[in-house]
Parts: C-alpha cells; sequence; structure tokens
C-alpha cells in the first residue's frame, strides 16, 4: 500500500495530527478502503443573497451553487486511488441535502512532485475537475489540520488559465476531532477580495471505513487513459482535463 497523500504532504506533521485524524486521512491507494462521512452543515452555502443568482449560473460545475441553509444534513464519501495520469489522489464525493433539492460538491486532491523533490498537494474541483489550486497545509499545535488554498487556474482544453487576483477566491480549511461531541468537525470559508465570503460551510460528522467493492473484470477491461484506477464509476467527474 502506498502512502497517504495527506501524509505525503505533510511529512513528520502529520504526526502532530489528532490520531482521530491520522485515521481519517489514512487512505491510500491499494487500502481496500472508502471512508464515508455522514452528519449535519450547522451552515452551509453563500450567506450574500445578492450573489446567489450568480452562483446559480455555475451551479452546474458542482462546486459552488446559490443555496444557503442551516442544520442541513451532508453525507461524504471518500476515495483513494490513482488519478488518469497516475498520481496519487484521494477524491471526495458531498452530497448536501437541502430541504426539496440536493447538491454534488466533489474534488480530487492529487499528490504531485515539486522541483526540489517534495510532494504539493493541488486540489481540482467541480464536476469537471478544471479548477484547480494549491494547497498549503499546516498542524496546529492542538491537532488540528488547517488549509489555505494558493493560486487558482482554469483547464479549459488546451488552455491553462492563471486567476488573477482581482477574480481569484482563497479557501481557508480546518478539521479537527472534537472529543466532548465524539465526532469529526469541519469549516471552510472561501473569500473573494472584491465580493467577500462566496462560500462556507462548517458542521460535524461520524465517520467509518468500509471495503471497497472490487471492480469487476468489465470494467476493469474498460479501463481507458481517461479513466482513474481504483475509483468507483459513479465518483468519477463527468470529464478529466488533462494535467500533464
Amino acid at each position: 500500500m502506498s502512502t497517504p497523500i495527506y501524509e505525503l504532504a505533510l511529512g513528520g506533521k502529520f504526526r502532530q495530527l489528532q490520531p482521530e485524524l491520522q485515521e481519517y486521512f489514512s487512505l491510500a491507494p491499494g487500502s481496500g478502503s472508502y471512508g464515508i462521512g455522514e452528519g449535519v452543515f450547522d451552515v452551509v452555502g453563500c450567506r450574500q443573497k445578492w450573489l446567489r443568482p450568480f452562483l446559480a449560473t455555475v451551479a452546474g460545475e458542482e462546486a459552488f451553487f446559490p443555496e444557503y441553509g442551516e442544520r442541513v444534513p451532508f453525507r461524504i464519501e471518500n476515495h483513494a486511488h490513482l488519478d488518469p495520469f497516475g498520481r496519487s489522489s484521494l477524491t471526495a464525493r458531498r452530497e448536501i441535502f437541502f430541504p426539496g433539492h440536493a447538491r454534488l460538491f466533489h474534488d480530487t486532491t492529487v499528490a504531485e512532485t515539486t522541483n526540489d523533490g517534495g510532494t504539493r498537494l493541488v486540489d481540482y474541483v467541480g464536476r469537471y475537475r478544471r479548477l484547480a489550486t494549491a494547497l498549503d497545509l499546516d498542524v496546529t499545535p492542538d491537532g488540528r489540520l488547517r488549509g489555505v488554498s494558493g493560486a487558482s487556474r482554469l483547464f479549459l482544453g488546451p488552455l491553462r488559465l492563471t486567476l488573477p487576483d482581482s477574480l481569484d477566491a482563497k479557501a481557508y480549511a480546518e478539521q479537527w476531532w472534537d472529543a466532548a461531541e465524539g465526532k469529526h468537525r469541519i469549516q471552510v470559508k472561501v473569500l473573494q477580495p472584491h465580493v467577500g465570503l462566496v462560500l462556507v460551510y462548517a458542521g460535524s460528522f461520524d465517520y467509518r471505513l468500509t471495503p471497497s467493492l472490487p471492480a469487476t473484470d468489465g470494467a476493469a477491461a474498460a479501463r481507458t487513459a481517461t479513466a482513474a484506477v481504483g475509483l468507483p464509476r459513479y465518483a468519477e467527474p463527468d470529464r478529466w482535463e488533462r494535467r500533464v
């Protein structure tokens, strides 16, 4: 079994995470398991009403959405796999159950080798995984994981577009184990310098690992250069934009 991508990126700091977080981020390609989380977001979505019509126009990307709610149930699946380009990856598939309507929000985080031989994580977001941001990770003194997104790039066929600061947004995330509640907790804010708060979600959830379903012979035979290895078909994006 290979090394989990968050351990590759954090190095020795990985062991400073709370034990429950180490288990959460322990998935690696070939581990034979995937993770299931179920819980409630105390808040989720876009708080700014004037911004919601714009987000509705891009909701089909399954990265942003116009709804806002409180005490909203959600479900997450974590799958460790190789992406179509052979890189160790972790795909998170989130279903958010707003009243009368469910939203899908998913991303694939990939371990990339840097020029100095280290590892950085890059997050590819949405239905086509064509919005990419590098992640800057750290561990707090009490063992929480913190992450801040870097500059964003758009992958549009042959085009590689770095978003200018005036258009870019930064995500600030923190995840930890709440011993008093016996649950995992997460909070994420996406801020744009001219708009302010674009997206927020914060809540708690239970989490468990479960054995992966074996791939059928037909699925293995059907694998092409556009498919991931070890990722169920229902969890794949509609298209993998070429990255390398």
